[in-house]
């Protein structure tokens, strides 16, 4: 600790996965303030070539940033940068200020400044993370063309200027995270955001350890003052003490000896003490993460995520390229399993294309499977995408948000119809292909044993099962204390929906942020779960740790913990039992 100062922790959600440890520098974006100016009648015509002057510069430098980002990271991070594109060209930006130059006689910064906080006032009224990532975007727009009417230079102040740096704002938008240099800035905090921001997916990409929604770190943090990151809880330390630095270098150094290992034997096999295999596979986010995947030894895939296609776009994606993007993936994994999830929309994620009506419980709405009732056509072609990608490999198809059995009757529906037309059109396809339900809420779990009737695996997501199980949004700062995995009521859901899969003679999966965990990854396979599908980054430390426990000791402790009466005893009980599984795999004390 510097100074004297005193440690300050803040709980956030993860967004980039990794741990860093920097010193802050504060990044501040300062949208120019327009001052109310008036022209003359002869002056308007002028006004309206300098806003249209303004707009051509920022498509000029926003096209620049996109070519940069594709060069360095790919086409498809790419493509975050195409709704501000966009937005250069909506009819409401353009024509509204305009209309305000013609008609009060505006200058063009002031009119642009209007005409942004009427659309900002519009997108205001609702607490939709998809609409806030649009929001930032239009802020990120708003404070380009402003400084280039204005005549003043880039809003954002520059940083990364010396090694060890931790960015830390209220917001980060993907225009500034898009060009940093990772071997200077090491780590990323914001006040807001959520996994799925488009910032975020960059600086997984850019592999640059990230916290959001952390609520107040850009008032609460000083430049200078050290600060700790952790990307897989989102957690940030705030001048950390000596017991949390002594904490953090080793785990550090735990992480780089599993890194390491990872890479020289990426074939270890992920075995237990006494022999009792586990399947781990790689959650994606991104086809290029297929790769980085398969060098650290996954044994496939057990969720890629396929929003990357849809969140941000004004246009659906072709079946072509949904199709790619597929293929690319199973043939990383030639004879391993690639579970594909259909597209998760709703709650935190929805393509404006769309056009859906606001909904006051976004996360309660319109989700998973259900879009799929409203929206055949978009999942139909994907489903034909999937299709064709099965002549390449192992290709499973997983549902989201399953309640029913008669939602899960209804894709194989579609998805009959969606091979009916790929044979007539004279393509390749591999039938029958895997179909999986994914057990999210309360419902489904209770439910297991009817849709385990229906599936042909079943994968527990956590991340929305405790959501649902204890009403706490996930995306909520003020009630992350609230969000706990390992509370009593998750607990004997997973192990339910286990021993139905198992009953069934079905493969039972765990997909979300617990199977991440050291504590959460052994509790899952003590209450029964046959494999584990965590991120690609994470995969050399589950398999160290599941290279150094015992199975039946893990069985053991997951009974007790059953009995126990809280998240946190269940935690304390786990520990205590676990110590020396921990030990073996080398887990600094509070991991």
């Amino acid at each position: 600790m510097s100074d004297g100062v005193a440690r300050v922790i803040l709980e956030g959600f993860p967004a980039s996965e990794g741990i860093a440890r920097g010193r802050v520098r504060r990044v501040v974006r300062d949208v120019p303030v327009a001052p109310h100016v008036t022209v003359p009648d002869d002056e308007r015509t002028r006004e309206i070539e300098r806003f249209r002057h303004a707009r051509r510069r920022a498509r000029c430098e926003l096209e620049e940033i996109k070519r940069e980002t594709e060069n360095r990271l790919g086409s498809i991070e790419a493509r975050i940068f195409d709704p501000q594109i966009l937005m250069l060209d909506d009819p409401e930006v353009v024509e509204g200020t305009r209309r305000y130059i013609s008609e009060s006689r505006l200058s063009a910064a002031r009119a642009f400044d209007w005409c942004m906080l009427e659309l900002k006032e519009r997108w205001s009224r609702t607490s939709h993370p998809m609409v806030l990532d649009r929001l930032n975007d239009l802020e990120d727009l708003k404070g380009r063309i402003l400084s280039r009417l204005l005549g003043l230079p880039d809003p954002w102040s520059p940083v990364g200027d010396s090694g060890g740096t931790v960015a830390v704002a209220r917001d980060l938008t993907p225009s500034f995270v898009a060009r940093l240099d990772p071997s200077r800035v090491v780590g990323l905090a914001a006040d807001g955001g959520t996994r799925t921001s488009h910032w975020a997916i960059l600086a997984r990409s850019l592999e640059i350890p990230a916290a959001a929604g952390l609520g107040d770190v850009s008032t609460r943090a000083r430049d200078g003052q050290e600060i700790i990151v952790d990307g897989l809880s989102g957690r940030v330390v705030i001048e950390p003490d000596a017991s949390e630095a002594d904490r953090f270098e080793r785990r550090r150094a735990a992480m780089r000896g599993w890194r390491r290992e990872g890479t020289e034997s990426p074939r270890e096999e992920s075995v237990t003490l006494d022999r009792q295999g586990v399947t781990l596979r790689a959650n994606l986010d991104l086809p290029g993460e297929a790769a980085r995947a398969r060098r650290l030894g996954a044994d496939g895939v057990g969720l890629f995520r396929t929003e990357f296609l849809v969140v941000g776009r004004s246009t659906m994606p072709g079946e072509e390229e949904q199709y790619r993007a597929y293929r690319s993936v199973a043939e990383a994994f030639p004879s391993r399993a690639v579970f594909i999830r259909t597209f998760d929309l709703g709650g935190d994620k929805f393509p404006v294309f769309l056009r859906t009506p606001p909904e006051d419980n976004p996360f309660l709405g319109r989700r998973g499977v259900r879009v799929c009732r409203d929206e055949p056509e978009l999942f139909l072609t994907q489903l034909r995408a999937i299709l064709r990608a099965t002549v390449h490999g192992d290709v499973r198809i997983m549902v989201p948000f399953v309640n029913a059995a008669s939602e899960m009757v209804s894709v194989r529906n579609l998805l009959d119809r969606a091979a009916e037309q790929l044979r007539a059109e004279g393509f390749e396809i591999k039938r029958p292909v895997k179909v999986g339900a994914m057990i999210e809420t309360p419902a489904a779990a209770l439910a297991t044993r009817n849709l385990a009737t229906h599936a042909d695996f079943l994968s527990i997501g956590t991340n929305d099962l405790v959501q649902y199980t204890l009403a706490v949004d996930r995306t909520s700062t003020g009630l992350a204390h609230l969000f706990d995995p390992f509370h009593p009521a998750v607990l004997r859901q997973i192990a339910m929906a286990a021993r139905a899969g198992e009953t069934a003679g079905l493969e039972v999966s765990a997909c979300g942020e617990m199977a991440t965990r050291p504590l959460g990854a052994l509790l899952l396979l003590g209450l029964g779960v046959q494999s584990l599908s965590v991120a690609w980054r994470s995969l050399p430390e589950i398999r160290r740790l599941v290279r150094c426990c015992r199975l039946d000791e893990v069985r053991a402790a997951a009974a007790a913990a059953l009995e126990a009466p809280t998240g946190n005893r269940v935690k304390q009980a786990l520990s205590a039992s676990l110590a020396v599984t921990l030990e073996r795999g080398r887990y600094p004390a509070g991991s």
